[in-house]
């Protein structure tokens, strides 16, 4: 485990210029670590497709970025928090985007050639997506001359404000080492996994036992329901038992309130995030030639939440779909 440690040293690039961070994607992990960079003293520019929702982090003391582009070149390090490939399709490579800068500042040589190591542009990807897009990524920025790495993160908004995350990193070491002090400040654990494509494979290899677990314990609860216990005493007890994962110990009260509501007061990771994610999961299965059967079908069980109008709504609303629909009869 690599410990955090604040200070202004760490806030500074090899150059000993203070290190000027940029997030593109404020939505809520976008917001919760750019609240935690903002409370550490970093230098930070936001940009976001929704200005809106960037609001909170410029009262704050953000600056904004007019466009991704502009965010480029505003900032030595840019951070992007995307929802799918689409997204970062759009937002890396589209008119105006972060690699657009890229492009000006190559000209017709190389933009290798124009800035010493220690200057180039740092991107770190932390959206979850298939390993095979952090790759071409990884070759595409490198082109261009600036340094690409993945840190898809493990956690929700609570320890992303608090710097309790957990990061997967896939890329060059020696890239790795400029901004370790950077994500340590956000994750109290960073570890890097191997080349491009290795971060991503590893949360996905983190978040699948998770996303099947949801499907279980609504399958559990279903077998307790006739018993009439408090939703609250019996998530106790799952959580006190040696299937019970900390996932159902940190979510348990809000777990029980859902089920006593029959729906959920806040939104914290929506359906359609975890259809998203097990669909990568999948997909990555098929393109290694490994089975994932228990992921497939805790997939098809999702899509059917999602048809009876689950996908915007929070996680903690599939056990009382599964309640009174998904397990009804069969």
């Amino acid at each position: 485990m690599l410990k955090s440690q604040f200070s202004k040293q760490n806030r500074q690039l090899t150059t000993g210029d203070p290190m000027k961070i940029g997030i593109a994607g404020i939505g809520k992990m976008g917001a919760a670590i750019g609240t935690r960079l903002l409370a550490q003293g970093y230098d930070l520019t936001v940009w976001n497709r929704s200005a809106p929702k960037a609001q909170g982090l410029r009262d704050a003391g953000a600056k904004w970025a007019q466009s991704p582009q502009a965010l480029t070149a505003a900032v030595d390090v840019v951070l992007t928090l995307l929802t799918d490939e689409a997204a970062l399709n759009e937002v890396y490579a589209g008119p105006n985007g972060l690699l657009a800068e890229l492009t000006a500042m190559d000209g017709t040589s190389n933009a290798s050639d124009l800035a010493p190591s220690d200057k180039r542009k740092i991107f770190i990807d932390m959206s979850t997506v298939q390993p095979a897009k952090a790759q071409d990524m990884a070759a595409q920025i490198a082109a261009l001359g600036a340094v690409f790495l993945e840190c898809p993160v493990g956690g929700s908004v609570g320890p992303a404000k608090e710097g309790k995350l957990l990061g997967f990193v896939g890329g060059d070491a020696l890239d790795l080492d400029k901004v370790l002090p950077l994500l340590q400040t956000l994750c109290k654990r960073v570890e890097h996994v191997g080349p491009h494509g290795a971060g991503a494979t590893m949360k996905l290899a983190v978040n699948l036992p998770l996303m099947v677990y949801w499907q279980t314990l609504s399958e559990a609860l279903s077998l307790v329901e006739p018993l009439g216990l408090d939703p609250q005493r019996v998530i106790d007890i799952l959580s006190d038992s040696s299937g019970g994962p900390n996932m159902l110990k940190v979510r348990g009260t809000m777990i029980a309130q859902t089920l006593r509501q029959k729906k959920s007061d806040q939104v914290t990771v929506n359906v359609a995030t975890m259809r998203k994610d097990l669909r990568t999961m999948v997909a990555q299965g098929h393109r290694t030639h490994r089975e994932l059967p228990l992921t497939s079908l805790a997939l098809e069980k999702f899509n059917q939440a999602a048809q009876s109008g689950l996908d915007d709504k929070d996680c903690t609303e599939l056990p009382v779909w599964w309640l009174n629909q998904g397990g009804v009869g069969h």
